[in-house]
């Protein structure tokens, strides 16, 4: 795969939403992703608020099969409430 495909192709992950708070996990997955400290990164909590935290601290029943789906820090992440997260780079955007 050349590098641009492979830059801008999805990385799936899975974790386990009880185990660390989920907006942790986001923050420090795109920073591994993109080799920077988490402390480089823009505050997740002023872009999507506590609807991540939500999603996992009272889940409705499985049978709902609830994604959410977000932009932060370019990359668009689905979040599924059985823990898959998908990470897909936005390309910036030709000035």
């Amino acid at each position: 795969m050349p590098r641009d495909e492979e830059e801008f192709a999805p990385k799936h992950f899975q974790f386990d939403p009880t185990e660390n708070e989920p907006t942790y996990v986001i923050v420090e997955t795109i920073a591994d992703l993109e080799g920077v400290s988490s402390d480089e990164l823009p505050s997740l909590y002023d872009t999507i608020d506590h609807v991540v935290d939500h999603l996992f601290a009272n889940p409705p029943i499985p049978e709902a099969q609830v994604q959410v789906t977000f932009t932060y820090a370019g990359y668009r992440i689905t979040l599924s409430q059985d823990g898959s997260a998908t990470f897909l780079r936005i390309p910036a955007p030709d000035r």
